[in-house]
């Protein structure tokens, strides 16, 4: 059953209601209608077979699905025979949909909001929407689902009892290894969203920055090429280069040693040694303490030292 195409008026009347059915391996299931508010309905992140019987019952259900992408969310509706009233909901739109749909809410309408992969809000837009819609009183219902943090956290064969999610670094390499060193301090394991073509510089940064932490690269999770590979932070940056770059990856770095609280002697001046190379004095000196442990005069002092050694390296070199 094919999906109606989407229009572009969030606030039509919907005098032909689509068809509340789906189906499942061949069998036409009827859905009930489903009750009025804002249904955050989990969607799969790469095997359309990921999907719950909730959440297919619930997009046969609504009036509308609100989607990042109508074509993506198509597919999924056209695998399982959902004709579904598909509306655009994205960052580019939001200041102009996101009224109508508030709109339709005070209409008593239900609508469905999905990201193209995965949970929606998790570094997907939808945010402003549901706190708008919990604000004018109205029911917001979540449908948990797929994740792919959750998904790596699960294969990445690291602790899962305390875990940070930071979502994407920044793309530029200064502010992305600032945010590296603050992210260093947390004793938790860390999960990190990152673009192929960025993968191999990030890799080299967590390896600078965190040391010998152990890691996990998750590329392209539930779909037919995932791939997962498990070394420690060194050992991933070394063998970047070959890792294949279309796809999405999920990064997992297992938390800090409780040995690993104060840097060895020898770890903390081959950070400074690199800091040095493109950073002042103050600038490596901070990056050091921030990851090391150590107090900031002891940082400093062997900072100088070390510069001292490789200046007068440098003048013995001359001609």
């Amino acid at each position: 059953m094919r999906a109606k195409p989407a229009s572009t008026n969030m606030s039509e009347d919907l005098s032909e209601p689509a068809s509340l059915t789906f189906a499942v391996a061949g069998h036409l299931l009827t859905a009930a209608k489903a009750v009025p508010g804002l249904h955050l309905v989990s969607t799969p992140i790469g095997n359309l077979g990921d999907i719950t019987l909730r959440a297919l019952e619930t997009l046969a259900g609504v009036d509308i699905i609100a989607c990042e992408d109508t074509r993506i969310t198509r597919r999924l509706t056209e695998r399982y025979g959902i004709s579904a009233l598909l509306k655009p909901y994205h960052e580019h739109n939001a200041a102009l949909a996101r009224p109508k749909i508030l709109e339709r809410l005070a209409q008593g309408a239900s609508i469905a909001l999905v990201s193209d992969a995965g949970t929606p809000l998790i570094s997907d837009p939808g945010f402003k929407l549901v706190r708008e819609a919990c604000a004018a009183g109205h029911q917001v219902i979540a449908l948990p689902g797929p994740s792919s943090v959750l998904a790596a956290l699960a294969v990445a064969a690291l602790p899962t009892d305390r875990f940070f999610f930071e979502g994407f670094l920044p793309p530029k390499e200064t502010a992305r290894r600032a945010r590296l060193t603050e992210l260093a301090r947390i004793d938790a394991t860390l999960v990190l969203f990152e673009s192929g073509n960025r993968i191999e510089d990030t890799l080299r940064d967590l390896a600078d920055i965190m040391g010998t932490r152990e890691g996990a690269v998750c590329r392209e999770l539930t779909k037919l090429h995932e791939e997962v590979r498990r070394a420690p932070l060194p050992e991933l940056a070394k063998s970047a280069g070959a890792l294949e770059t279309r796809g999405e990856f999920v990064l997992v770095i297992g938390p800090p040693a409780a040995s690993a609280q104060i840097m060895a002697q020898h770890d903390l001046d081959d950070v400074l040694r690199s800091a040095l190379k493109r950073d002042s004095v103050k600038d490596a000196v901070a990056h050091a303490v921030e990851v090391s442990g150590r107090p900031r005069r002891e940082v400093y002092a062997r900072a100088l030292q070390l510069a001292r050694q490789d200046h007068a390296r440098d003048g013995d070199g001359e001609d």
